[in-house]
């Protein structure tokens, strides 16, 4: 059966995303209301304006919803602004900017620069010959992402449950905790699918 994936449709990327899930067999629920979060296999939180998306699930009642179905276990994926949305902490928050807490690390908000410093690259992905349960690539295995660099987060902090996944010039642009990924590049915008198909793993 055809897993249902969630996509948050305040702001931001969201066709990109579902057309992406779509591809890989998944149904995909546009989420803007809390009630759409149930029957979900998995969730994708969009990149886009981590201020603006932060704000719009309080006015449209998606906080608590959201902190709530992604600890019970909602295998779950954050590309840049909800990578920022997903962290623990800021460390450069806008005024009244809040996060999910979720993901056990601190990340820096635009941290590649201003729209004009957006790039197009080639990482490896995997967590290269770590031990412990829920590994996305096989022992020492890693695989070439096709990655788009927007405006992008850095993790400049990692809990200790937290699996490295993919770097970036030095900085850490992908993560695993568990159930959640997140990442500071956009997959969906370049047709890769391998982070995308490493939610689905989740499932």
């Amino acid at each position: 059966m055809n897993p249902t994936v969630g996509v948050l449709a305040l702001q931001g990327g969201v066709a990109e995303h579902a057309s992406l899930l779509e591809g890989l067999g998944a149904r995909v629920v546009l989420v803007k209301r809390p009630e759409q979060l149930e029957g979900l296999d998995a969730l994708v939180l969009p990149g886009g304006e981590s201020t603006t998306i932060d704000r719009l699930t309080r006015i449209f009642g998606l906080r608590q919803p959201l902190i709530e179905a992604i600890s019970a276990g909602l295998p779950t994926l954050g590309t840049c602004a909800g990578l920022i949305l997903l962290a623990r902490q800021v460390e450069d928050p806008a005024a009244g900017q809040q996060t999910l807490g979720l993901l056990d690390v601190t990340v820096r908000r635009n941290a590649f620069g201003s729209q004009v410093d957006s790039a197009e690259t080639q990482l490896a992905w995997g967590a290269s010959g770590a031990d412990g349960a829920g590994q996305l690539t096989d022992a020492g295995g890693q695989v070439p992402v096709k990655a788009a660099f927007i405006r992008a987060p850095i993790v400049t902090q990692l809990g200790q449950n937290v699996t490295v996944l993919a770097r970036h010039a030095g900085q850490v642009v992908g993560v695993q905790q568990g159930h959640l990924l997140g990442i500071s590049f956009h997959p969906e915008l370049t047709g890769d699918t391998t982070v995308h198909r490493a939610l689905l793993d989740l499932i």
